[in-house]
C-alpha cells in the first residue's frame, strides 16, 4: 500500500487545508447554531472542484481516486461537521451513477454532480427497512414508458435540498433483494414530494428529510443498472458510504482531540497546567494513537477502492473501529475540559453529540461486526 500523494493532490490537499482554516473552522458553531443548510460552504466547495474527485475528467471530475476524496473529507469534518456531512451524503448519489450508469444516464447526470452545481442524495432507509435493505417496501411498477413510485423514504440526509436522488424501490416484492431496483429521480418529478426534517440531538443545518412518492413518475431510462440489481447498486454504494462515514469519525475525533490538547496547555490547577499531570498526557497518547489506527484503516478501504479490489471488509473494518473511537475520544475531549465542556461554550459539548450519529448511519455497528464475522467465516471455511 502506498498513501504518498502526488504533486497535484498535494496541492488540493494544502488548498482545502487553507480553505478549512480561513473559511469553515472559524464559523462552524455558527453554521450549527443557525441550523440552516450550509449554501455558502457548498459554493466554495463548488469554486474548488471538489465534488468530483474520484469522477472522470471527461464528466467534470478530477480524475483522482477515493484515497484523496477520503482525504478531503476527512479535512472537512475536522473544520466543519456539517459540511463535511453534505460533502459525504452527495457521493452516495454521485457514486452509483458512476458505477453502475450507461452512458447517456452519466453523460446526463454525471457532470451536475461533479461540479457541484447538482446536490445528490441516496433513498435506501424506510420506515421498516433501515439495516434490512431487503425489507425495501417503497414500490415501482412499469406503466408505458415510465416506472410509478409509491413509498416512503425517512432520514435522508441532504433530502429537500438535493436536486439528484438515487432511490432503491422495489419492483417485485415476492423476489426479496431481488426485486430491488434504483432509479434516478430528479427534484420535482411529478408525485415526488418532501415530508418533515427531522429535529436531531446534533446536526442541526444537516436535512434529513423524508421523501414521499405518490404515483411518483420516473422515466423508464432512468432505471440504474438492470432491473432486478438494485441490491448490488445499494451495497456497493453503502460501501462508499461507510468509507466516508469513517473518514469523518476521523475528522470529529481530530477536532475534539485539538481542542482537547489547546484547552490541556491552558488550563491551569494545583499550580500547573493540566497537559502536565501524567493522567491527562497518558489519555491525550491514547487518543492520538486511536485516530491514527482509524485514519489508517479507512485509508487502507479507500486505497483498495482505487486499485479495484474488494473492499467491503476493509470499509467495515474502518466504518465501526472509526466510529467507535469517535465517541471515546469525544468523550475524553469532554473530560478534559472538565464541567465547562459540559456547555456550549466550547465546541467539544457538540461533537459529543455529533459523534453518536457515526455508530448508526450507513450500517450500524453491530450490523459492521456482522458483515466482518461473514467475511471471516467464508475465508476460514473449514
Amino acid at each position: 500500500m502506498d498513501f504518498r500523494f502526488t504533486e497535484d493532490e498535494q496541492m488540493i490537499i494544502d488548498a482545502v487545508k487553507e480553505l478549512c482554516d480561513e473559511e469553515f473552522r472559524g464559523r462552524a458553531s455558527e453554521v450549527d447554531e443557525a441550523g440552516e443548510y450550509p449554501w455558502d460552504n457548498i459554493e466554495l466547495l463548488r469554486e474548488m472542484d471538489l465534488f468530483g474527485i474520484p469522477a472522470d475528467e471527461q464528466h467534470g471530475g478530477l480524475g483522482m481516486g477515493f484515497l484523496l476524496w477520503g482525504v478531503v473529507g476527512e479535512m472537512l469534518s475536522t473544520a466543519c461537521t456539517t459540511t463535511g456531512a453534505v460533502f459525504g451524503a452527495h457521493m452516495l448519489a454521485e457514486y452509483p451513477i458512476m458505477a453502475f450508469g450507461n452512458e447517456e444516464q452519466i453523460d446526463k447526470y454525471l457532470p451536475p454532480l461533479t461540479t457541484g452545481e447538482s446536490i445528490g442524495a441516496f433513498g435506501l432507509t424506510e420506515p421498516n427497512a433501515g439495516s434490512d435493505a431487503g425489507a425495501v417496501a417503497t414500490r415501482a411498477e412499469l406503466r408505458g414508458d415510465r416506472y410509478i413510485l409509491n413509498g416512503t423514504k425517512i432520514f435522508i440526509t441532504n433530502g429537500g435540498d438535493a436536486e439528484i436522488y438515487v432511490i432503491i424501490a422495489n419492483l417485485d416484492p415476492s423476489r426479496g433483494t431481488r426485486g430491488l431496483t434504483a432509479f434516478i429521480v430528479e427534484k420535482g418529478m411529478p408525485g415526488f414530494e418532501f415530508g418533515k426534517d427531522e429535529e436531531k440531538m446534533a446536526y442541526s443545518a444537516l436535512s434529513n428529510r423524508e421523501l414521499i412518492f405518490q404515483d411518483c413518475e420516473v422515466p423508464v431510462e432512468n432505471a440504474l443498472h438492470k432491473p432486478g440489481r438494485g441490491f448490488r447498486v445499494a451495497l456497493d454504494t453503502l460501501g462508499v458510504g461507510r468509507i466516508g462515514m469513517a473518514v469523518g469519525a476521523v475528522g470529529l475525533a481530530q477536532a475534539a482531540f485539538e481542542a482537547a490538547v489547546l484547552y490541556a496547555q491552558q488550563r491551569e490547577q494545583f499550580g500547573q497546567k493540566i497537559a502536565e499531570f501524567q493522567a491527562i498526557q497518558f489519555k491525550l497518547a491514547d487518543m492520538a494513537t486511536v485516530i491514527e489506527a482509524a485514519r489508517l484503516l479507512s485509508y487502507k478501504a479507500s486505497w483498495l477502492k482505487d486499485q479495484g479490489e474488494p473492499f467491503d471488509k476493509e470499509a467495515a473494518f474502518a466504518k465501526v473501529f472509526a466510529s467507535e473511537m469517535a465517541s471515546r475520544v469525544c468523550a475524553d475531549a469532554v473530560q478534559i475540559h472538565g464541567g465547562v465542556g459540559y456547555t456550549r461554550d466550547f465546541p467539544v459539548e457538540r461533537y459529543m453529540r455529533e459523534a453518536k450519529l457515526f455508530e448508526i448511519v450507513e450500517g450500524t455497528s453491530e450490523i459492521q461486526r456482522g458483515i466482518i464475522a461473514n467475511r471471516i467465516l467464508r475465508e476460514y471455511r473449514v
